[in-house]
């Protein structure tokens, strides 16, 4: 409905459009007050509300004006930015406008959802944000874009099965594509597992094709042991600088014959086993690694432990593939999109004291079972407690151990890890299907099985004898004898209480962003969100992109789950940015700052706090001045907020601007 507004002089002449979006706004904001009450605003030729803003016969009443009332302005009073600024700024460019001329009030995150309780004060609030941005929308410039070329080639961080699926997507659409692996090899954590849920696969007869195809891939450049250092540019033209640790170990030279870990006289706890069995100081992580080289540990490696002795591996190699000279490399490479497919770590059950893991040799994590049960692990298959390696004829299962927890005063999350109750519904199922006899019970909260095939899964596990007690478990008890494990919990579905003794326990442990994820993210300005995982672009219409363009994610980087997520999340990040890479020049927001040579004093304040090194201080005929460097700024503002001489002004958002906006803001309704 329209609402006659003041009529403005030749310019500003300016549209409000309040949006109630169904009733995400209009249940808690009067939202036809809101409209009458900015109607009469000065430049406010016209002012509506619409059940939906953003739907096509609102965007149609939008152009409309535009045309029929010569709008120059438009501001847009709905939900974030996030959501829909790309959609209005596409309107505006439909409709000859400059799209920098539109301005948004964020009248649903921050107005209707956070004060629902209180009507009067949130449409009046709503009233305030709306007339904030009409006044600075009054003083908006029109800009135009810069524009910028695309480097042909991706980068994916990351190589377990998500990252893998990226650089495939990517490689097979025929971009040079750098997958970056922190780890000797790739594979993830999807290589520990002995078999898949539901169907049962097995795991590396799944992922082993895919990582040789990506050794396989002249598209593909596999750079594995290497970590980002840093990250400069923007999207089209990244330049990303590794550090390239050394295997000491000439990976074209060696064919993994195994002769030298043979011969190697030291030892090491093998993390792949989750140091259930040994390795040696040269190694190779697992049989089907890619590459298929060894690596040399330093920490056990006398060669390095005992000031330079041993060198039997170097001595033993035919091929003369050990290399004690190798050091670590830095590479600068350039890429025009990145995928994060950082993957996840194991939550730490030690923090759970109450559970003994890490004291009861009899309570492993459900990560050490797949080991423990895998053919190629420690018992070769068979499943064992690892007090005495016999077989356990009880056995327990321990839900949510890291996750939904609500107190987090231990690293735990308070999210669900999505895969848990999955997992534990087969390593039960696979324990029945070998042990028939063995006893089985699973301490739960919730069965959570949504999923293709999964609740048909869980199901055939009860039927199979598997006992599912609702309750959690206070505690685990050892006897010191004989390392039994008592544990004493009540049956929520029946009211008794059940005081068992079983041989071996299993903790459900939850999945938690990575180690070194924080680091990453500030290096590639990549926003997390609360659980510490990596933040999306949006929940439903962007999530495989970030707020950073050019930069996607897939896998558990944005949170936990299961591999057929992975796997699709992988294929959504490689389209979004294959797209990116298939044009040869990209337009950016013109957003970066200008600086005034007059003012500036030469001061390097704005080149210290620049997080981006978007601007630079050389020296100039007037003396040493700041310069902005486009394509690396991400107009943040931080520079423009700390010069002290006032000479750095920003785009779009100028201070006129900003003290317009405020003032408006603070004016009594």
């Amino acid at each position: 409905m329209a609402h006659g507004g003041v009529k403005a002089g030749p310019t500003p002449r300016i549209g409000v459009y309040v949006c109630h979006c169904g009733l995400n706004i209009a249940a808690t904001v009067d939202v036809a007050r809101v409209r009458d009450v900015v109607a009469g605003l000065p430049g406010v030729v016209v002012a509506r509300d619409n059940k939906y803003t953003c739907s096509e016969v609102g965007q149609k009443t939008i152009a409309d004006d535009i045309k029929d009332l010569n709008l120059d302005r438009v501001v847009i009073a709905s939900c974030s930015p996030r959501l829909h600024e790309r959609t209005f700024r596409q309107l505006m460019t439909r409709s000859g406008l400059n799209p920098f001329l539109l301005e948004m009030a964020n009248i649903r995150e921050q107005c209707s959802w956070v004060h629902g309780h209180d009507r009067e004060a949130a449409t009046r609030k709503a009233a305030a944000l709306t007339r904030a941005a009409i006044a600075r929308a009054a003083l908006l410039e029109p800009l135009e874009r810069n524009v910028g070329s695309v480097t042909k080639s991706a980068m994916v961080i990351g190589g377990g099965v998500a990252g893998i699926s990226a650089a495939l997507y990517l490689a097979n659409m025929g971009v040079k594509t750098y997958l970056v692996e922190r780890e000797p090899s790739i594979g993830g954590h999807m290589a520990m597992l002995d078999k898949t849920f539901p169907t049962l696969d097995c795991s590396l007869c799944i992922l082993s094709p895919k990582m040789v195809e990506v050794r396989e891939n002249s598209n593909i450049e596999l750079l594995s042991y290497t970590e980002v250092r840093k990250v400069e540019g923007q999207v089209g033209s990244f330049r990303v600088e590794v550090l390239r640790k050394p295997r000491y170990i000439d990976e074209s030279k060696c064919v993994a014959c195994g002769l030298c870990a043979e011969k190697c006289p030291s030892k090491a706890p093998d993390e792949f086993n989750r140091g259930y069995s040994e390795r040696k100081a040269i190694y190779i992580p697992f049989p089907q690694a890619i590459p298929a080289s060894y690596v040399i540990d330093p920490d056990y490696c006398r060669y390095f432990t005992r000031g330079g002795k041993c060198r039997v591996c170097e001595k033993i190699c035919e091929r003369g593939a050990v290399d004690f000279s190798q050091r670590e490399e830095i590479v600068t490479l350039e890429v025009g999109a990145i995928v994060m497919a950082t993957g996840f770590e194991p939550y730490d059950a030690s923090r759970k004291t109450q559970y003994g893991y890490g004291r009861f040799p009899n309570v492993i994590t459900s990560l050490d079972f797949e080991r423990i049960i895998c053919a190629d692990g420690p018992t070769h298959g068979k499943l064992k407690r690892p007090s005495d390696w016999e077989a356990p004829r009880r056995i327990a299962f321990i839900q949510c151990v890291g996750s939904r927890d609500e107190h987090e005063m231990d690293g735990a999350g308070k999210y669900c890890s999505r895969v848990c109750c999955m997992i534990t519904a087969k390593q039960a199922f696979m324990i029945k299907e070998k042990y028939p006899d063995a006893e089985v019970y699973v301490y739960y909260t919730d069965m959570r099985t949504a999923g293709k095939g999964f609740e048909e899964f869980y199901q055939r596990g009860r039927s199979e004898g598997i006992v599912f007690v609702r309750g959690k478990p206070g505690e685990i008890v050892e006897s010191p004898e004989d390392h039994s494990l008592r544990i004493v919990a009540e049956d929520a579905d029946s009211g008794c209480i059940l005081d068992l003794t079983f041989d071996m326990a299993v903790l459900a442990i939850g999945l938690r962003p990575p180690g070194g994820l924080v680091e990453l993210a500030q290096k590639l300005n990549v926003s997390r969100s609360a659980d510490g995982f990596l933040l999306e672009g949006h929940p439903k219409l962007r999530p495989a992109e970030t707020s950073i363009e050019g930069i996607y994610l897939a896998g558990c980087a944005q949170f936990p789950k299961d591999i057929p997520d992975s796997v699709a999340q992988a294929g959504c990040a490689a389209a979004a940015a294959a797209g990116v890479l298939a044009s040869d020049r990209i337009e950016m927001d013109p957003l970066n700052p200008v600086v005034d040579e007059e003012l500036c004093i030469g001061c390097r304040l704005c080149e210290k706090l620049c997080p981006y090194g978007g601007i630079k201080v050389e020296k100039t005929d007037k003396g040493f001045k700041a310069r902005v460097i486009e394509v690396a700024c991400k107009g943040c503002g931080v520079c423009g907020a700390a010069c002290s001489a006032r000479a750095i002004k920003m785009r779009h958002y100028s201070d006129d601007q900003i003290y317009a906006q405020t003032a408006a803001l603070l004016e009594v309704s």
